[in-house]
């Protein structure tokens, strides 16, 4: 007898490092998974680019290998979702169906200079920026990324001429080229995150585009998260157009993989950056402690929102400690490497490579290690700049504690640098509430497989949360060790930023 034929979802995560392609079952099992870094375009200037071209080749490369490993045959697969880096965005033309020039990473400030023009061109640009995006006025989102790309490159300007641009985050530049319907569409978590979407009502704004100069006429449609947004065949593996069904910001993803979906759950994901992300409701709320307000999806009909904190760089601090001052050769010698440290050393490290993000913002800011002493040497450096991601995270945590009123029962912590017990635990005692660490790596790609397989009927609940695993971690430090070190943090916080309180 034949084995039974089995129904997939296939869960593509186009993440700031590289793609990974993961296939879950009708169960909510992980069934296979395949990964493929792209390339870092970094220029003497410290502007971070990608090629999409490329990322579109890896995409069907480890949609490829997933399927081949996992002996998909013919049919099995019946659903397609989309996870990825928020906002990083390109430009391409409609017809030639290529890229205009290469992306901007969401990482990149080329656009801070432009962005300061426009702020004194528009006499309180900040304020009603933030009052329509929820977004704080920063060259990390979109909308000034884009301003940039339509000034600073000719082909853009071209296509802009000829009537035929596309502008969009990496979500809607997927859709485009995988469908075969090229079609040009994006949802409310990524879209939210351009800083061009009015939050309240999901839709673009003309004002908001007017600000930044982006043409609102070249901006993707915004669908709800669980729209059939086109049909593929990835690039003809599967010999039928199976339906995209399901596309979330990859911070967005986490937190429905997380099952975050009552106000209040919070998550954490430990990625190149941070998203720290709380679940409020159906109802968007103001920030006055330095995060963004955000939509978190549009699934089933309904509307939900978050609270959010972003930081630049926390798992990136690991991967600069090997590649860049070769103070380790593996991501995994951190927390071996740490238990050799003096505990009583006193560095800290501030990771301010491109300035500061939430709940801070201050683009000015610069990096710093500070409290160096005779008793600092190789572990000591490793500790305090591995410490800067738990700290960071502290601080957006209270700021959310602030914003919202509510409870926080636990933060669910995702991401390669949850395997780092010492950060974890470290984690409870400075954010002073309980980690809850997560089993599957693959969150945000769990989260986009979620909401596809609910919108082809796969799934009626979150069963691939109900298959994973957990950890946890509790407070143990004392309240004066904890004052200590965070007062030691914030001191060093206060050395670096361009306009110090």
């Amino acid at each position: 007898m034949g084995t039974a034929k089995r129904s997939l979802v296939l869960a593509i995560d186009q993440s700031t490092q590289g793609t990974k392609a993961v296939l879950f079952d009708a169960e909510g099992n992980a069934v296979e998974k395949c990964a493929r870094p792209h390339t870092q375009i970094v220029n003497e200037q410290g502007w971070v680019s990608h090629d999409g071209e490329e990322i579109m080749t890896n995409v069907l490369a480890v949609a490829r290998d997933a399927c081949k490993r996992a002996g998909v045959v013919s049919g099995e697969v019946v659903a397609v979702g989309i996870s990825n880096q928020r906002e990083t965005c390109l430009a391409w033309d409609r017809e030639t169906r290529e890229p205009l020039a290469d992306a901007v990473v969401w990482q990149c400030g080329r656009a801070k200079g432009l962005l300061e023009e426009l702020a004194a061109r528009h006499a309180g640009m900040a304020e009603r920026v933030r009052e329509l995006s929820g977004l704080a006025l920063s060259p990390y989102f979109s909308a000034p990324k884009l301003a940039w790309l339509l000034e600073n490159e000719p082909k853009v300007a071209a296509s802009l001429e000829r009537g035929t641009l596309c502008l969009g985050t990496i979500d809607s530049w997927l859709t485009f080229k995988l469908t075969e319907e090229h079609a040009f569409a994006t949802e409310p978590s990524n879209a939210c995150r351009t800083q061009l979407l009015d939050l309240g009502d999901a839709r673009w704004s003309q004002e908001l585009c007017d600000l930044f100069g982006v043409p609102i006429d070249c901006l993707p449609e915004v669908r709800p998260s669980d729209s059939v947004f086109g049909h593929t065949t990835m690039g003809g593996l599967f010999s039928q157009a199976v339906p995209v069904c399901g596309i979330l910001g990859d911070s967005q993803a986490a937190l429905a993989a997380q099952n975050c979906l009552a106000p209040g759950d919070l998550k954490a994901t430990y990625g190149t950056g941070s998203s720290v992300m709380m679940q409020v409701g159906e109802s968007p709320r103001e920030s006055s402690h330095g995060l963004v307000s955000s939509i978190a999806w549009e699934v089933g009909g309904t509307r939900s929102y978050v609270l959010e904190g972003n930081l630049n760089y926390t798992g990136a601090v690991i991967s600069w400690l090997k590649d860049d001052m070769e103070l380790i050769s593996d991501p995994g010698e951190v927390e071996g490497v740490i238990a050799r440290a003096n505990p009583d050393d006193r560095a800290y490290f501030v990771p301010a490579f491109t300035g500061l993000g939430a709940p801070w913002w201050d683009a000015d800011a610069t990096g710093m290690l500070t409290g160096v002493t005779r008793t600092t040497g190789r572990a000591e450096m490793v500790k305090a700049c591995a410490e800067c991601i738990p700290y960071q995270i502290a601080d957006v945590i209270e700021a959310l504690r602030e914003d919202s009123g509510l409870a926080i029962g636990e933060l669910r912590a995702d991401g390669g640098v949850t395997r780092n017990r010492y950060l974890m635990q470290l984690q409870a005692d400075a954010a002073d509430l309980t980690v809850v660490t997560s089993s599957l790596e693959e969150l945000s790609a769990a989260g986009a497989a979620y909401v596809a397989g609910l919108s082809c009927g796969l799934y009626e609940g979150n069963a691939i949360y109900k298959r994973v695993s957990h950890g946890s971690y509790s407070r143990e430090m004392g309240d004066a060790e904890r004052s200590r070190r965070l007062d030691g943090w914030h001191d060093a916080l206060s050395r670096v930023r361009s306009s110090r309180a």
